[in-house]
């Protein structure tokens, strides 16, 4: 058996044992940097709504509440920890005080943006709460962008298991091929932007 597979019988034993605090706690990891992908909490919610144990509009407020929760304590970490870690650590990463304020600056200005789109894309929306947080984006407007990304996507899942029924596991299949590519995307970016500022950091010691 597979990680993904454990991972997956566990949360559905969580949800059928717990119910509606399972959703909320499972919700709230997801949000954070645990390893909970919302492909497998959502879906299988909607089977149980469509079976008649849970709500829609209970699923979608546990959900829309537990990510929100998740989400702010990840915003807070970069809140408290972003300057600090840049300070002591960032001259390991090629980071300095200057990459934090350039965070900063575009989190004031496309913050809002970047938060709600990054509630629909796989593996962003679990970190993308920590740059917000060193950007010291307007906690207001990270709320309600928040609130807003992540009941339209949880209600979109929770939307496709209770058309899937017993089928809701189908949604793993395709979630995952998407996940790689978009994880091979993001680490190409990555590998880039890093030796772009490797090359800029050379430059100005030189």
């Amino acid at each position: 058996m597979g990680i993904t597979e454990f991972l997956v019988q566990y949360i559905v034993a969580f949800i059928n044992s717990t119910g509606y605090v399972s959703i909320f706690v499972l919700m709230m990891l997801e949000s954070m940097i645990a390893p909970i992908p919302s492909e497998a909490v959502m879906p299988f919610a909607g089977f149980l709504v469509e079976s008649g144990r849970f709500t829609f509009a209970g699923v979608i407020f546990f959900s829309t509440f537990g990510s929100i929760v998740g989400s702010l304590i990840s915003y807070y970490i970069g809140y408290k920890g972003g300057r600090p870690l840049v300070e002591r650590f960032g001259k390991y990463l090629l980071l300095d005080m200057h990459h934090l304020v350039l965070t900063e600056k575009y989190f004031k200005k496309r913050g809002d943006l970047t938060i709600f789109i990054s509630r629909f894309i796989p593996v962003v929306r679990h970190l993308i709460s920590i740059p917000a947080g060193m950007g010291k984006m307007n906690i207001v407007k990270f709320i309600v962008y928040t609130i807003i990304g992540a009941a339209m996507w949880n209600a979109f899942l929770t939307y496709i298991g209770i058309k899937l029924k017993e089928h809701w596991n189908e949604v793993l299949k395709y979630s995952s091929i998407i996940d790689v590519v978009i994880v091979a995307a993001m680490l190409i970016v990555c590998i880039y932007a890093a030796f772009k500022l490797r090359k800029a950091y050379k430059l100005r010691k030189n």
